[in-house]
């Protein structure tokens, strides 16, 4: 008796069934040695370079994003400038989100700005619905609020819970953003042509020195703004603030900035500066110039951390979340050499006393 053999191309299925396939492979019916060794070559070759590119994959690694930090880079600062819903403008959140996105990253407090309505109130409301960080607000006197109106101030900060702290002069009616812009033929005057404050500029500023207000600067020009920290301090005034030193329309030179500090006043870095510029993926921001963190890290080396407070500006439609655009601006900033006790200095240490001292 013959004994059973199993042909050898058939022990690639489990039980020996050829499942359809015939009997003997079509390349054994008149295969010659030379055409089995060509064959056997060009599959050597194969494998050789596939073995090749594996080998590189591995070299290169698993790429995956990394674990979340074990403490929060973030955990126990302020954003000193942030945009919420409702508002007039697309905003990607309201305020009681951000203020849960932060709590979960640990912020410290943020505050809250609007372009066109009180904000003072809505503190109060933040820390009602989300017990464990501190909200702040304030007005910021554009059209809406009356331009350079001391009354919109007055009673700003006699909002119940006292959590108005901040007074913005004008932003985008502004009459350098409006003729930077060409928005319009003129906007809210801050200066006149002597170059000194207004006299109602003088008298916002009184009442921001009665009630130790934050006082800041707006979207002024740099040399409106330099006018306005020189009368904000012969009023009285010690929190005073430069709205993003660095962002178009405002866009102070180092020696500006460090004239300044020199009268008291802080410097704002916000988190959307990297994000502006020509190739700025929103509109709108590639009408306002690129801030790298190099160069922020650049101002804050030589005028001196305890001369910034830090924000991010951010909470439009299309933008990184406030907390994530607050963590990259802290990193983007370590990243050039500014140190963690720099950092706290800028993010908590400043704004802390600006807004709780």
């Amino acid at each position: 008796m013959k004994p059973f053999t199993l042909p050898r191309w058939r022990f690639t299925n489990c039980c020996g069934h050829h499942w359809g396939h015939p009997a003997k492979p079509a390349a054994a019916e008149g295969a010659t040695r030379r055409e089995f060794f060509k064959t056997a070559a060009v599959t050597a070759a194969g494998l050789a370079a596939l073995a090749s590119e594996v080998k590189s994959a591995a070299a290169q690694g698993r790429v995956f994003p990394p674990p979340p930090p074990s403490v929060s880079p973030i955990e126990g600062l302020i954003d000193f400038h942030t945009h919420c819903a409702p508002d007039a403008f697309g905003r990607a959140v309201d305020d009681d989100e951000s203020a849960q996105a932060y709590m979960a990253r640990k912020a410290e407090a943020v505050v809250l700005k609007n372009h066109v309505a009180l904000t003072a109130d809505r503190a109060w409301l933040v820390r009602k619905h989300v017990p464990g960080i501190k909200a702040f607000g304030g007005v910021a006197l554009n059209g809406p609020s009356g331009g350079i109106n001391p009354e919109a101030v007055q009673w700003m900060w006699r909002m119940q819970g006292g959590f108005g702290r901040v007074v913005w002069l004008p932003t985008f009616d502004a009459d350098n953003h409006v003729k930077h812009f060409k928005d319009a033929p003129e906007g809210v005057k801050v200066v006149g042509a002597d170059g000194k404050a207004l006299p109602a500029v003088r008298d916002v500023l009184k009442v921001c020195a009665q009630q130790k207000l934050v006082v800041c600067t707006g979207h002024a020009s740099p040399t409106e703004a330099l006018a306005i920290i020189e009368a904000a301090r012969d009023a009285g005034c010690d929190r005073i603030v430069v709205t993003h030193a660095e962002f178009e329309v405002v866009n102070m030179s180092v020696e500006q900035m460090k004239k300044a500090a020199s009268m008291g006043a802080k410097l704002e870095i916000d988190a959307m500066g990297v994000l502006m510029g020509p190739q700025a993926h929103l509109p709108f921001m590639r009408h306002w110039r690129h801030v790298s963190y190099k160069e922020s890290a650049g101002h804050i080396k030589e005028i001196g951390a305890q001369n910034f407070v830090l924000g991010t500006d951010l909470g439009q439609t299309g933008n990184p979340s406030q907390p994530d655009g607050y963590a990259m601006l802290v990193s983007g900033l370590m990243a050039e050499g500014i140190g963690r006790e720099q950092i706290i200095t800028m993010g908590r240490e400043v704004p802390g006393k600006l807004l709780m001292g």
